[in-house]
C-alpha cells in the first residue's frame, strides 16, 4: 500500500501519522512466455478499438487483477469502508463494472462500527485476489491493522462471500498463489519479503521462509503479486510511490530470487498525476499480457490504468512505452465479443431493490436497523452527534473523474428538530449541503470546514457558510466535484425546489491533494441528530452524471 511523491511506507506513515527506465526496458522483442500454451479456445479475438487511459476514472488502488475463462476480475482497497474489497468484472480488461465485495462487513472490531473508536485509514489495504480451479472457488487474502490475517470464499464474486479463517501471521501487502498443483503460498512484506505455504485446505500456515530483502540502493519494495508462469516464480512489488520491481525464482516458490527494475519515475497518462505502480499483471485467452497499476490522481483518489507487456527471451516483463511514457492510449486487447454490456458505474439509483448495489459503500459499517432500501433509501438516524465524522449510516459512492456531478431528491418531511441530513464531498476535509430542521422549519444549508488531523481526530465540525428557507418537503441537492489531479479543486453545491431550476448555494469548497488519507473524495449520504433520535429521510433517486 503505497503513498505518492515519498519515500515512507504505508506502516511508516501511519506510525508518524520523467519516463527513466532501467534493465527490464532494453529489449521490445520477444513473445509472452505463455503464449503458445495460451491460445484461446471457443470465440476467436476480435480486434478492438484504442481505449484511453486511465481505463476507470474512480478511485480502486492497490489492483489485483485475475483472468478466469473469458472473464476479467479486479480487487481494490477500501481501508474504513464497508462492505469492503470491491470486486470489479471486465470482459475486455478496458470496460469493468463492480460486481460485490469480498468482505461482507468488517467485524474487525468496535471501531470499525464508530462505537468508541474509528477505524479511518485502517481496514482493508492492499489484499489479494485468486482462483482455485480445484474447488472452483475464489479466494480474498488480507491483512487487518498489523494483527492478522483474513481468509474469505465464495464460488461466485456477487456472493455470497464468508470467513475461512483468520491465521495470526499478519500477511502485509500480500500476494495470494494458487500453484499448477493446488497448493496455495502467499507473498508478503515490506523491505524484507517472504513467503508463506498455506495447509492444503487454505485455513493455516504450515511454513514461512524470508526469501527477499530489497538492497538499500533501492529503498522500499512492497505490494507483493505472486505468479507462476512457465515454471519460473515471480513476486512483483512496488516502490512507493513511483517505482516497480519483480523478483524471479527458477528454484522453487521459495527462492532463490533475482530482482529486475521494471519501471522507475516513469511519465504516466494523466496529467498532473503520478508514476503508475502497484498493480498486477493478467493475461488474455489470446496470450498477450497486461499491466494493470494505479495512478496518485487526487484529489479523486488513485485510479487504475492498463499497459500492455512483452517479455524477453529470458523471461523478464517489459512494459510497451509511448514516447517514454506509459501510454494515455493504446490499441485495445484482442479479445472475444463480450457476452453482454457491463453495468456503467454512473447513471440513476432509485434503490428499488432490497439490496443496496455494489457502488456504495458506507463509512463504516451501519447500523442496518436504522435504514432500508425498496422504496427509494430510508435513512433514519443512528447517531446523535454535531460530527458527520462519528455518525453511523453516511453512503459513499465513488467521484467519476475528471468531473462530475451528483444530484439527490430528498424527502425530508420525517425529519426531527435537530438532524442534519444532505449531501457532502467527503474526506479529511469536507463539505456538504443539505436540510437542518431546528424550530420546526427546515432550511437548505451548505455547510465547509469539516476537518480531520493526521491521526484521523476531527479538529473540526464545520461552519454554515449559506441558507436558504425551504417550504414543502423535498428538495434536490446537488454537488458537482472537479477531481483531475496536480492541485486543490473545486466543488460547488446547488439545490432545487422542483428539480429542474438549480440555485447555487455558498462559495467553492477546495478539495484539497495531500494523499495521507489514501481515499480520494467521495460523495457522500447522511442524516444524523444533534439532539435525539428518531427522525428519517427518503432518498428517492441518486443521479451521478458527467459532462
Amino acid at each position: 500500500m503505497s503513498c505518492p511523491r515519498q519515500p515512507l511506507n504505508r506502516r511508516q506513515a501511519l506510525t508518524v501519522g520523467g519516463g527513466l527506465v532501467a534493465g527490464a526496458f532494453l529489449s521490445l522483442a520477444g513473445p509472452s512466455p505463455t503464449a503458445a500454451s495460451a491460445t484461446a479456445r471457443g470465440p476467436a479475438p476480435t480486434a478492438a478499438a484504442p481505449y484511453t487511459n486511465p481505463v476507470i476514472w474512480q478511485d480502486f488502488a492497490d489492483i489485483d487483477v485475475i483472468r478466469v475463462g473469458g472473464t476479467y476480475y479486479a480487487s481494490a482497497s477500501t481501508m474504513h469502508y464497508s462492505p469492503g474489497a470491491p470486486v470489479l468484472r471486465s470482459y475486455d480488461l478496458v470496460n469493468w463494472e463492480i460486481a460485490g465485495h469480498s468482505v461482507p462487513v468488517l467485524d474487525f472490531g468496535a471501531k470499525y462500527d464508530l462505537n468508541g473508536a474509528r477505524g479511518y485509514v485502517r481496514g482493508i489495504w492492499a489484499s489479494s485476489l485468486a482462483y482455485r480451479p480445484a474447488n472452483r472457488t475464489f479466494y480474498w487474502l488480507g491483512q487487518i491493522d498489523f494483527a492478522r490475517t483474513y481468509v474469505y470464499t465464495a464460488t461466485a464474486v456477487e456472493g455470497p462471500w464468508s470467513r475461512l479463517t483468520t491465521i495470526n501471521t499478519p500477511y502485509y501487502d500480500a500476494g495470494l498463489l494458487v500453484d499448477t498443483d493446488d497448493t496455495l503460498y502467499v507473498a508478503y512484506g515490506n523491505t524484507t519479503i517472504s513467503v508463506a505455504q498455506l495447509s492444503p485446505d487454505g485455513r493455516s500456515q504450515v511454513r514461512s521462509q524470508q526469501v527477499f530483502t530489497t538492497p538499500s540502493s533501492v529503498g522500499t519494495l512492497e505490494g507483493s503479486r505472486f505468479y507462476k508462469i512457465d515454471g519460473q516464480y515471480y513476486i512483483f512489488l512496488t516502490r512507493p510511490a513511483n517505482g516497480q520491481y519483480i523478483l524471479k525464482s527458477s528454484g522453487g516458490p521459495f527462492g532463490p530470487y533475482t530482482m529486475r527494475q521494471v519501471l522507475l519515475d516513469l511519465r504516466g497518462p494523466i496529467p498532473g498525476g503520478g508514476v503508475p505502480h502497484q498493480g498486477g499483471l493478467v493475461q488474455t485467452q489470446g496470450g498477450a499480457w497486461y499491466y494493470m497499476a494505479f495512478v496518485d490522481a487526487y484529489p479523486g483518489g488513485r485510479v487504475p490504468v492498463l499497459a500492455p507487456v512483452t517479455w524477453t527471451p529470458d523471461g523478464w516483463p517489459v512494459v510497451q512505452l509511448v514516447n517514454g511514457a506509459w501510454g494515455t492510449s493504446y490499441p485495445g486487447p484482442a479479445v472475444p465479443a463480450p457476452p453482454r454490456q457491463v453495468t456503467p458505474m454512473t447513471g440513476v439509483d432509485t434503490f428499488d431493490g432490497t439490496a443496496l448495489k455494489p457502488r456504495w459503500e458506507w463509512n463504516h459499517n451501519p447500523d442496518n436497523t436504522k435504514w432500508s432500501a425498496g422504496d427509494g433509501l430510508t435513512l433514519r438516524t443512528a447517531t446523535v452527534t454535531d460530527d458527520l465524522y462519528w455518525a453511523r449510516n453516511t453512503l459513499t459512492h465513488r467521484i467519476q473523474g475528471p468531473t462530475s456531478t451528483a444530484t439527490v431528491e430528498l424527502d425530508h418531511s420525517a425529519m426531527r428538530d435537530g438532524d442534519r441530513a444532505g449531501l457532502a464531498l467527503f474526506r479529511d476535509s469536507s463539505a456538504w449541503i443539505g436540510v437542518k430542521r431546528d424550530g420546526g422549519a427546515a432550511r437548505v444549508t451548505m455547510v465547509n470546514g469539516l476537518t480531520m488531523d493526521g491521526s484521523w481526530n476531527t479538529t473540526a465540525t464545520g461552519t454554515e457558510v449559506a441558507s436558504a428557507p425551504l417550504a414543502g418537503g423535498r428538495v434536490w441537492l446537488r454537488a458537482t466535484a472537479d477531481i483531475r489531479p496536480g492541485a486543490a479543486r473545486p466543488g460547488t453545491f446547488s439545490y432545487s425546489t422542483d428539480g429542474t431550476h438549480f440555485t447555487r448555494l455558498g462559495p467553492a469548497f477546495s478539495m484539497g491533494n495531500d494523499w495521507r488519507f489514501f481515499m480520494g473524495y467521495r460523495f457522500a449520504l447522511f442524516n444524523h441528530a444533534t439532539r435525539a433520535l428518531g427522525g428519517a429521510v427518503r432518498i428517492a433517486r441518486f443521479e451521478l452524471s458527467t459532462p
